[in-house]
């Protein structure tokens, strides 16, 4: 399973917002699939409360509660993007969206927006048919349509769909816009996180860091070169940046 080092994060504070109307009971009374065994999500490389090595999980609380505490507690939309294909981007991305699932208060949503290596649906039991491009490029695709209860209680995914060309205004539309705010603005305690192709490589991923309220960097340790980060910092701006994170 791959690493991430808590040590190596920094994490900034963020504007308020409006408290939304959920509630704890809403989200208990949120309809479950079949959950994944604990084999199934170690081959899945997901964190779980009953992971025989706590030292991964306790990193990824770690990283939750920093986030929370620079968020002023409210929720978010978190991008998560990595230096370079491979990079462990859709790992830091799934985990952290696992993590904050782990809390019964709170529940995450993961959106697949990594056209070129989408990954997502492996969390999904069953079929999945339409997905964010789907949504964005047909007027007759509800937002019920592309939201997948997962094997995981709580986390919520939206795969990427069947639309891989022209993503790139797709996402820059009024019509995402829309429906990011409506997704976060239904339930106050939803977090929700965009796993997105690589920053430095992806015109896509630039744009949907302007969508985000906030980007973590994810940076393959030993692969990654100081002229790289600096690049991929100054892409996303350091008022969007919450985090780095190392991972091995």
């Amino acid at each position: 399973m791959g690493n991430v080092n808590e040590e190596k994060l920094l994490f900034k504070s963020h504007p308020e917002r409006r408290e939304g109307v959920s509630t704890l009971s809403e989200i208990n009374r949120m309809g479950e699939v079949d959950c994944f065994s604990t084999e199934e999500l170690d081959r899945l490389k997901i964190i779980n409360g009953s992971m025989q090595s706590s030292k991964m999980l306790n990193i990824f609380r770690e990283l939750r509660t920093q986030l929370l505490k620079a968020n002023k507690k409210n929720n978010f939309v978190c991008m998560v993007t990595s230096i370079s294909p491979n990079g462990g981007g859709s790992y830091v991305a799934t985990n952290l969206a696992s993590v904050f699932a782990l809390d019964k208060a709170k529940t995450s949503m993961l959106i697949d927006t990594n056209l070129y290596d989408p990954s997502l649906s492996k969390l999904v039991i069953g079929e999945t048919k339409a997905g964010i491009t789907d949504y964005l490029a047909d007027t007759s695709t509800n937002i019920k349509d592309i939201v997948y209860a997962t094997g995981i209680p709580r986390l919520r995914v939206i795969p990427v769909g069947s639309y891989s060309e022209g993503a790139a205004e797709y996402f820059s539309s009024d019509k995402m816009l829309h429906f990011i705010d409506e997704i976060r603005s239904k339930y106050s305690d939803r977090y929700i996180f965009i796993d997105s192709p690589p920053i430095t490589e992806s015109s896509e991923a630039r744009i949907l860091s302007e969508i985000a309220d906030i980007v973590i960097l994810v940076v393959p340790h030993g692969r990654a070169t100081y002229e790289q980060v600096d690049s991929a910092v100054q892409i996303i701006g350091k008022d969007k940046l919450s985090g780095l994170v190392y991972n091995n």
